[in-house]
């Protein structure tokens, strides 16, 4: 009773009649009602794309009526006016963008009642009724997910591992959100895969590793120092910690910073140096094009070019 008060008393919303801004609240009576959460992280007064949706989806009756007891609609709001959110509520919203890993708006995550994403959309064209479609595609990956859960704790030892990560695949979450909200299946996956037969766990070490250094990269070449940037691939592809595949995507922003410095004979030089890391790599078709690229920017002999693989 007294979740269903809260729920009530809290769904008086800023984005329009049926949206919450009160989390824990939106969670209870999504419980209660047996529901699943969308949130949606928005910037109302500045983010181009926010406003679009909300003009050709959200506020039209058709979109209200299609999540109607499907869906608790959130509305997580950074806006730039911070007068609109209360001091509870700004603090709320800016912990869960930190917890849900929100790199754009507008984000949409769909969630269990208990918070757990297992879906995510953003601004799409079509207007509200292709809208609720889409969501309610998107809806059965929480069927599939539970699906896979219950099968594999019917399983053992590798093959268990292996259904369990099909049911984290399913959902089509990055890793970042697969990490915070799934940590418990990840912890299975290595009880029941102690030898690592699936290959999850190195992936998943070398993708964090290839993550930390791209982040010193990012850092480097936001303060526009490239040849510590370079100097950062150099050591990261020398170290060995890196696979083939991480050591293919690094000499290739490698070629792209030389690229861009104009330094076109170093870049063709780190283009080949890529191929050469794993030339059966998906990517060789996007090195070769962004070989052209740069062979004709450097016959322009000048021009800045963005190929990114």
């Amino acid at each position: 009773m007294a979740a269903a008060v809260l729920s009530a008393s809290s769904f008086t919303l800023a984005a329009g009649e049926g949206w919450s801004s009160d989390f824990v609240a939106s969670k209870a009576k999504a419980a209660e009602s047996k529901a699943d959460l969308l949130m949606d992280f928005t910037g109302s007064d500045w983010c181009g794309w926010c406003i679009r949706l909300d003009k050709e989806v959200f506020s039209h009756e058709a979109f209200k009526k299609g999540v109607e007891g499907k869906f608790v609609l959130v509305e997580i709001d950074s806006p730039r006016d911070k007068t609109k959110l209360s001091e509870e509520t700004q603090a709320q919203n800016k912990e869960l963008v930190k917890t849900y890993g929100v790199r754009g708006y507008p984000t949409i995550l769909l969630c269990d009642a208990e918070g757990k994403p297992y879906a995510k959309t953003g601004y799409r064209q079509g207007g509200p009724e292709a809208y609720v479609e889409n969501l309610n595609e998107l809806r059965a990956s929480r069927d599939k997910r539970d699906v896979a859960l219950a099968s594999a704790e019917k399983l053992e030892g590798v093959e268990k591992a292996k259904a369990l990560i099909a049911a984290l695949d399913s959902m089509g979450l990055e890793d970042e959100m697969v990490a915070a909200f799934y940590g418990d299946i990840t912890e299975q996956i290595k009880a029941a895969d102690p030898k690592d037969e699936t290959g999850y766990v190195s992936k998943a070490e070398a993708k964090a590793r290839l993550d930390k250094v791209m982040m010193e990269i990012g850092t480097l070449a936001r303060a526009k120092d490239f040849d510590g940037a370079i100097a950062a691939i150099d050591a990261a592809v020398k170290s060995g910690d890196l696979g083939a595949m991480e050591n293919q995507r690094m000499l290739a922003t490698k070629a792209m910073i030389y690229a861009q410095l104009e330094k076109f004979d170093e870049s063709l030089k780190a283009v080949d140096e890529a191929k050469a890391a794993d030339p059966k790599s998906e990517l060789i078709q996007n090195l070769d094009e962004m070989k052209k690229r740069i062979a004709a920017e450097m016959e322009k002999g000048a021009g800045e070019v963005d190929p990114a693989p």
